[in-house]
């Protein structure tokens, strides 16, 4: 492997030559990617298996696809992102005075990538980089590293080498990345890297999308249809064995709610998985003995009402609901990224807004409720990266709309034009004639 400081250096002369700024080349990156995608799913797919026991269908649903649609997106509508906008004039500058934003690129930019979706949540980034016309250093996960391998492999041959570079490896490489000097990182995982990536950006001045996560509740009403919020509940909180940064990661309702509840998300996990989930082929795997563990220490937080087993050697830890669970418990104390979901209870929505806040400021937040005057009052009175009213994470699937977090949830937004406008900087133009 190159030294990063060679590969910085690389893409950066690559990038003061101008290649990269025509829409032309932009396109034919997007054009490129999304070849790549299509052509080479079985061997995504099993790789995505190999990683996180993911199904053909989850992956086309969640990484493949889901990464098609985004550059479809981009591609029908960059130019129009791309034209410059006019501003108004004052009068003192005269009538022949024009002003307008136009959108430039960064220059070299990093994205990090993460386990969890490691194909979506390295090209979607990766991507709207292109389309803002950067050269970008690609760094997928090497705890999903069968994905890491095909994407490292495929990207290479696909784009533009001139201009994109991917780098693999584990925390040395990363940390010898995060030395260089960039013109923006972004980065998708945790809030303890998060917060290295920060500093070390700081010393270049460097601006930083950081994508992380946090405790997303999901508050369920006393007049929701329980059957209905069930079954959301269950397809958003188990997909992907529940490593999912928007995943529900915790219920919060009244008690007689919550009980009426319990036998529904017993209904719904056995819809979706079968009485036996370890035999769904649609039902995946924990990343590595690492989190297994510290998920399995989660179990003891509540009453289990389903699930509370698992297979260390497989990596298959059973869809879990937990029960009475006091809101000092180890599950409540740290974002469980995975398939245990417990159910605390308040006495209603005046106690659920104040617990909500009480705490930090979630990536999503999730509201069940018939009721006009709730959702409203849960959309004023709290703070969250997205408000998902009736469904959990399908807000991630609308191109425009903005995805991202806020305060210890992350900081800045992409998807869609929002990418663009990420990765580029609307510079002001003034112009006035000499004559």
């Amino acid at each position: 492997m190159n030294h990063p400081a060679d590969t910085v250096a690389r893409l950066r002369a690559a990038f003061s030559t101008g290649r990269t700024k025509p829409v032309e080349w932009r396109v034919t990156q997007l054009r490129n990617l999304r070849a790549m995608l299509t052509e080479n799913t079985p061997e995504l797919a099993a790789a995505l298996h190999a990683d996180l026991g993911k199904s053909a269908t989850e992956a086309q649903r969640t990484e493949i696809g889901f990464t098609v649609r985004e550059i479809d997106h981009t591609l029908a509508h960059l130019d129009d992102w791309l034209r410059p906008e006019p501003a108004p004039v004052p009068d003192h500058l005269g009538a022949d005075a024009r002003a307008w934003t136009q959108y430039d690129p960064l220059g070299v930019v990093l994205v990090i990538a993460p386990w969890n979706y490691p194909a979506q949540l390295l090209l979607t980034p990766l991507l709207g980089a292109l389309a803002a016309g950067n050269a970008v250093v690609a760094k997928p996960s090497e705890l999903a590293p069968a994905t890491s391998a095909v994407l490292a492999r495929l990207l290479r041959t696909h784009l533009d080498p001139e201009a994109v570079a991917v780098v693999e490896g584990g925390v040395p490489e990363t940390t010898a990345l995060l030395a260089e000097r960039f013109d923006h990182i972004f980065y998708t995982g945790n809030g303890t890297v998060g917060r290295i990536v920060m500093r070390a950006a700081a010393e270049h001045l460097t601006p930083v999308t950081l994508e992380l996560g946090g405790k997303s509740p999901a508050f369920v009403d006393r007049d929701a249809d329980l059957k209905v919020v069930a079954d959301r509940l269950a397809a958003g909180k188990f997909l992907n064995a529940g490593q999912t940064c928007v995943a529900p990661d915790y219920v919060l309702t009244d008690p007689a709610t919550a009980a009426a509840l319990e036998p529904e998300l017993v209904r719904a996990v056995e819809s979706l998985y079968g009485t036996d989930p370890a035999a769904s082929p649609e039902y995946g795997r924990i990343v590595n003995e690492r989190h297994f563990d510290r998920l399995s220490g989660l179990l003891d937080s509540g009453r289990v009402v389903l699930g509370g087993s698992g297979d260390r050697a497989s990596k298959y830890l059973a869809p879990t609901v937990l029960a009475d669970v006091d809101p000092a418990s180890p599950v409540m104390s740290e974002e469980i990224f995975g398939p245990v979901l417990p159910i605390v209870t308040v006495p209603g929505l005046d106690e659920a807004i104040g617990f909500i806040n009480d705490r930090d400021k979630p990536l999503a937040l999730y509201v069940f409720t018939e009721s006009d005057d709730t959702r409203r009052r849960i959309a004023v009175e709290t703070s969250s990266g997205g408000l998902g009213l009736g469904l959990p994470l399908a807000h991630l699937t609308v191109s425009d709309l903005p995805f991202g977090g806020v305060g210890e949830s992350g900081t800045g937004n992409y998807h869609g034009r929002y990418s663009l406008e990420t990765f580029s900087h609307r510079k002001a133009v003034l112009e006035k004639p000499l004559t």
